[in-house]
């Protein structure tokens, strides 16, 4: 029977992998081939989305338990997912487009999204789909059925909240700061953004115990992100 210390293994590798995942990938690999960043980024991937299955069907030997679907969550989810998307494409083309803001930072996206190999509006567009409808239920897999589930099982809602979403949030803080510097006022304020976000959607899985719920927002401001990216580098 698992023990209350042995269930710390998982959440602490969970916790911390994503974020040394992006720190190579996006850094320490950022002068390599499109290549070898994607195979990096690939493989780290593959190991942070199978690490979460392989310890419960493996480790734990437990059965995935069959989904849930809480219409209630479902209409949170998207209704903070509307409000934010919203207020993202508002402040960008209302405020920080005109003004200047992404100029730096844009050209910096416009270089790596070119750097690994996205030189064409397609390709762009497909990546977006992809990390939209794909990629935001995995981290919700990730982050709130596994990560925030375990610690949930270890601490009261307030610290499994805020240890989860400072989790979500550590890869984010590299990534934005890639573009717009470690000491820039915005890479913290974006990140404590995310952050929110998180604790947003962890709150509404709580409730509604259904990835489902929070994916739906996640999809959609994935959506608004991706739709300013692409106006940042066409």
């Amino acid at each position: 029977m698992e023990t209350k210390q042995t269930s710390y293994i998982p959440v602490l590798f969970t916790l911390c992998f994503p974020t040394a995942l992006t720190a190579i990938y996006f850094v320490v690999l950022a002068d390599r081939s499109a290549a070898m960043q994607q195979t990096v980024y690939s493989v780290g991937k593959i190991i942070q989305f199978g690490f979460p299955a392989c310890w419960v069907l493996l480790i734990r030997k437990e059965a995935f338990a069959r989904p849930v679907i809480d219409k209630r969550g479902l209409v949170e989810g998207i209704g903070f997912g509307v409000l934010t998307a919203g207020a993202m494409i508002g402040l960008y083309g209302l405020i920080l487009k005109p003004s200047g803001f992404f100029e730096g930072p844009g050209l910096a996206v416009r270089e790596k999204i070119l750097g690994v190999g996205m030189d064409q509006a397609w390709k762009f567009v497909i990546l977006a789909v992809f990390y939209s409808l794909v990629h935001s239920l995995l981290e919700e897999y990730y982050w709130r059925w596994f990560v925030f589930r375990e610690l949930r099982k270890l601490a009261g809602l307030p610290v499994s909240l805020v240890v989860s979403s400072v989790g979500f949030t550590a890869h984010h803080v590299i990534l934005l700061a890639v573009f717009f510097g470690w000491d820039s006022m915005a890479t913290w304020l974006f990140s404590l953004g995310v952050c929110a976000g998180g604790a947003v959607w962890a709150f509404i899985y709580e409730r509604s115990k259904s990835i489902y719920s929070p994916w739906l927002s996640h999809l959609l401001v994935d959506a608004a992100i991706f739709a300013i990216g692409y106006d940042l580098v066409r």
